[in-house]
C-alpha cells in the first residue's frame, strides 16, 4: 500500500489572505498555456497570432470558470442549486465541472470568434492540445487536497487518504493527472505539429477525453450526491463524456466526408 504525502492544502498566507495549491494549480495551467500558445502562434499556418492568443485565453479563462462553477451545480448539485440558489456563489465550498468549465470556454472562444470574424475551429484545433495541461494541473491539485480519491482497493497501489475513511483507495486524481493531462497532451501536441484538417484536433481533443475520463470514472468514487446513475456503474462523468465522443466522430466523419467531395470534384 501507497502512503499518501501530508500535504497542507495552503501553500502560503499573506496576511488574512491564504493561498491554496489548488488555485495555483489554475494559474499554472493558465499561464502555461498562454506561453505554449504563443509559440504555436510563431507558425502562420495555425491561422493564431500572439495578440490572440492573449485575447482568447482571457475570454476561454472567464468562460471556463463561470461554466466550471455552473456546470457542477446544474449536473452534480442540482438539488442544492433549486433549494438554495445562492450556493451557487458559494464558490469557498469548492466544486467545479470539467463538462460545464469546457462548455464555459468554448463560449467565450466563440464570443471572440464572431466578434473578429473568426472560424471558431481556427481557434478549438489551436488551443486543444494546450487544454490538457491545466486538467494535469487541476488533478494535481485534486490530489494535494486529498479530494476526489478513488473506490476502495486491496491493490498495492491504494492510499488512505485524510477524508476518504480509514479504507486503502485508487490515487484516481494521479491516474486523471496520467491520462487526461500527460498522455493528451503528447498526443494532441504530437498530432498538431504539422498542418491538419480543419476539426481535426478538436475532434481529437473531445474522443481521446473522453475515452481517457470515461476508463478513470471506474476508479473514482462517484460523487456522494449522485453515486451511480444506471446499472449500479454509470457515473455523471461517463454520461456527460458520451456527448463529447459522439461530437468527435461526427467532427471526423464530416472530414472524411469534405475529402471525399474536394477528391470527387478534383476528378470530375
Amino acid at each position: 500500500m501507497l502512503t499518501y504525502p501530508s500535504f497542507n492544502p495552503i501553500a502560503f498566507s499573506l496576511g488574512p489572505l491564504q493561498v491554496h495549491w489548488y488555485g495555483i494549480m489554475y494559474l499554472i495551467g493558465i499561464f502555461s498555456a498562454w506561453f505554449l500558445g504563443l509559440r504555436r502562434a510563431r507558425a502562420t499556418w495555425r491561422g493564431v497570432n500572439s495578440d490572440q492568443v492573449s485575447d482568447v485565453l482571457f475570454m476561454s479563462a472567464l468562460g471556463l470558470l463561470i461554466g466550471g462553477r455552473l456546470g457542477y451545480m446544474v449536473f452534480y448539485n442540482t438539488l442544492e442549486l433549486i433549494d438554495h440558489p445562492l450556493s451557487l456563489f458559494a464558490v469557498w465550498d469548492g466544486g467545479m465541472s470539467f463538462h460545464g468549465g469546457l462548455i464555459g470556454a468554448v463560449l467565450g472562444a466563440g464570443l471572440y470568434a464572431r466578434k473578429h470574424k473568426m472560424n471558431l475551429f481556427v481557434l478549438t484545433d489551436f488551443f486543444a492540445p494546450l487544454v490538457p495541461i491545466g486538467l494535469g494541473a487541476g488533478r494535481l491539485g485534486n490530489f494535494i487536497n486529498g479530494e476526489l480519491w478513488g473506490k476502495v482497493t486491496n491493490s498495492p497501489l491504494g492510499m488512505v487518504f485524510p477524508s476518504g475513511g480509514s479504507l486503502p483507495r485508487y490515487p484516481s486524481q494521479l491516474l486523471e493527472f496520467l491520462l487526461e493531462g500527460v498522455v493528451l497532451f503528447i498526443l494532441l501536441w504530437g498530432f498538431s505539429r504539422r498542418p491538419k484538417p480543419p476539426m481535426f484536433i478538436s475532434a481529437l481533443f473531445l474522443i481521446f477525453y473522453a475515452i481517457f475520463r470515461f476508463i478513470a470514472e471506474f476508479f473514482r468514487e462517484p460523487d456522494p450526491q449522485r453515486g451511480y446513475l444506471l446499472w449500479a456503474w454509470v457515473t455523471e462523468g461517463q454520461l456527460l463524456s458520451l456527448p463529447m465522443f459522439i461530437f468527435g466522430i461526427i467532427l471526423l466523419l464530416l472530414i472524411l466526408r469534405r475529402k471525399k467531395d474536394e477528391g470527387v470534384s478534383r476528378v470530375s
